[in-house]
């Protein structure tokens, strides 16, 4: 069973999310808050698998209450997804770095918001190529110096090209392909560079990868290119 945290300060859109999920057998919404200190109280008191967090909200606003549940060790099995009216673009650096899982814009297919709850669940981030070139353009327009990470030296060979491959936007059986391996050991050296790296998730590898230097803008931008026309 899935448990879902519904934080958003607007009452019909959080019944209408209900709604979708209360129909599926594997999804049980646990609570909902109208603000981001009521949803970090409640994320704390019920332990969702996925916190659905709106970015503007009255109180504490998305991307400190995203900050705060990734900073809280008890919180380490919680996913945030980002929910918005409004384009990635504004957000989705900003809401990455504080640990969000994913975003997903609210005017969603019913079918897609279900699918996107699940993946997050997995623990798989809600990357498409198409956000990772935005958070690509975001290093290219305006770049961040390195930060130096020592456990990337604990990583071998194959779990550092799993994680560049990872902040390509590809998914595990594209990895597999790519690196001709089975997607089983594709996702057992990402879980493992997670791991060293102390990535929550997917989402959070991805940030490492760039904020290290390990994956470069330019050489990304166009590996993106030719993975979105292939």
């Amino acid at each position: 069973m899935i448990r879902v945290l519904l934080v958003d300060d607007q009452p019909l859109i959080r019944s209408g999310f209900r709604a979708f999920l209360d129909l599926e057998d594997d999804i049980e919404v646990v609570a909902e808050a109208a603000n981001g200190q009521e949803g970090l109280e409640l994320a704390r008191m019920h332990l969702p698998d996925i916190a659905l967090i709106d970015i503007q909200m009255p109180v504490l606003d998305g991307i400190e209450t995203t900050r705060r549940i990734a900073a809280d060790s008890a919180l380490a099995g919680v996913h945030v997804v980002i929910l918005t009216n409004y384009g990635l673009d504004e957000y989705v650096f900003d809401a990455l770095s504080a640990g969000a899982a994913g975003f997903l814009v609210k005017d969603i297919q019913p079918e897609d918001f279900l699918h996107a709850v699940r993946v997050a669940a997995r623990g798989d981030a809600l990357l498409a190529p198409s956000i990772t070139r935005k958070l690509i353009n975001r290093y290219v327009s305006q770049p961040l110096p390195s930060t130096t990470v020592p456990a990337l030296e604990e990583l071998t060979s194959r779990e550092r090209e799993a994680v560049v491959l990872v902040a390509q936007g590809l998914s595990n059986d594209e990895i597999a392909d790519r690196m001709v391996i089975s997607p089983l050991t594709a996702k057992t050296h990402v879980n493992r560079a997670m791991t060293k790296l102390h990535a929550r998730d997917r989402a959070q590898l991805v940030v490492l990868a760039y904020e290290s230097g390990l994956v470069t803008p330019c050489n990304s931008a166009r590996d993106i290119d030719n993975y979105l026309t292939s």
